[in-house]
């Protein structure tokens, strides 16, 4: 089964707690548009190499596309309209004016020099300067991708198109109309939504405090939420945190900060706390909430037997397949979903949109107030449905989307509509 089959998998339950017209479902079962391009980029050796660039832009019924550009060997075709996908509905749940949309290039950006990655990410641009644009498809960071890589592609596009047009992408560096928080937004606002969701007076998940917390990524997503974690509203111990050279643990909690500070400046990458763990072994641990926050399809029919955490946020995009998914639900393991969870960066990204559009600029005071007022009202919303149809809370959070899509679409006619009088 391909990504994007999995991903649609998610959203059949959704369909009749949405109230929607059958043709907006049916125009959600395709993208839009995606185009593929291959890309010459010549290395600093005089070598010639092609490289496959894609982007998609899954529904723009509520406004130009948005989503990121990551440079990563899986990204192919399925791989970016799954992701699309995921962007359609997320920023439906937090209900800004913003599409589904997402792009990459197959490539093993750490193998680049910072020369030849400037020169793809130009080149990347290159191809896709008339498939893009401020009203039509706005790009961002995601995956090996970081505000250089933007600065680098708005000097492109400017290049080409002329004129100062700033919100051409988002997650600028700030001196280039970037926005003060942006980084740090995926995980503050998947803090907020946990906030939110175990404080709330129905929600059936009693913790005894500290809520313990595993934590699978840390990095421009894991990182931030595990800092805000640390002395908020919430009372948490995060036991256990792993990336890509394995994990660590600690029972009576570990500092995100100091770990963060050894891995960069140790060479054998070491935690500098706690006992080294898998991580195999950080997904089986009996903790309050597991945070899955690097990749995808980390939880699957092969393991999901072993999860033993109560509740799982999703900070990672699609990080539990559909099968999965339907076990955890009939288990009882409550599952924040991704498109609800990790919404704070595009959220913020419309910030920045929004702020280079008008040219008045976001104090970060400004922008967390936002954060958290946009993020704790999509909960709200998520979890009125999950109450009220006793759903899961993925399915509540696709039935706002859904009607969110299909109410924009509904507007502009329907089979009902022009049978009216026939």
């Amino acid at each position: 089964m391909s990504m994007l089959e999995d991903a649609k998998k998610q959203l059949e339950a959704a369909y009749k707690f949405a109230e929607i017209d059958p043709e907006s479902w049916e125009r959600l079962q395709y993208p839009q548009r995606t185009l593929q391009c291959a890309i010459p980029m010549r290395h600093d050796d005089g070598t010639l190499k092609i490289y496959k660039a894609f982007r998609c832009q899954y529904d723009t019924t509520l406004g130009p596309g948005k989503g990121g550009i990551r440079f990563h060997p899986a990204v192919d075709r399925d791989h970016v309209e799954a992701l699309a996908f995921w962007m359609t509905f997320k920023c439906a749940v937090v209900k800004i004016p913003f599409g589904g949309a997402k792009g990459g290039i197959s490539v093993d950006a750490k193998s680049l020099s910072h020369r030849e990655l400037e020169r793809l990410s130009k080149a990347y641009i290159a191809a896709y300067a008339d498939f893009i644009g401020p009203d039509v498809d706005i790009p961002a960071p995601d995956m090996y991708t970081d505000e250089r890589v933007m600065g680098w592609m708005y000097s492109e596009y400017r290049k080409i198109k002329g004129g100062h047009p700033k919100n051409i992408v988002t997650g600028l560096p700030v001196a280039l109309g970037g926005i003060e928080g942006r980084n740090s937004a995926t995980g503050y606002g998947g803090y907020y939504v946990l906030e939110n969701v175990l404080t709330h007076k129905d929600f059936p998940l009693k913790f005894d405090k500290p809520i313990s917390i595993a934590l699978q990524g840390f990095g421009k997503v894991g990182y931030w939420f595990a800092e805000k974690c640390m002395g908020a509203k919430l009372p948490i111990n995060i036991v256990a945190i792993s990336n890509e050279y394995g994990g660590t643990y600690c029972h009576a909690g570990l500092t995100p900060v100091q770990c963060r500070q050894s891995l960069d400046t140790t060479a054998e990458k070491a935690w500098g706390q706690g006992t080294p763990i898998s991580n195999d072994e950080l997904l089986g641990l009996d903790v309050d909430v597991l945070v899955p926050a690097a990749i995808e399809n980390v939880i699957t029919a092969k393991n999901v037997d072993a999860i033993k955490a109560k509740a799982i946020l999703e900070l990672a995009n699609g990080p539990i397949t559909a099968e999965a998914d339907s076990i955890l639900y009939d288990r009882g393991t409550v599952v924040v979903p991704d498109i609800l969870a990790n919404a704070g960066g595009v959220v913020v990204s419309y910030f920045e949109w929004v702020q280079n559009r008008n040219g008045q600029e976001k104090t970060i005071e400004e922008v967390d107030a936002g954060l958290r007022k946009i993020m704790g009202y999509a909960t709200e919303r998520t979890l009125s449905r999950y109450f009220k149809h006793k759903i899961s809370m993925r399915t509540a959070a696709y039935a706002l989307a859904l009607r969110r899509i299909a109410a924009a679409n509904e507007c502009l006619g329907n089979r009902s509509y022009f049978h009216q009088g026939v």
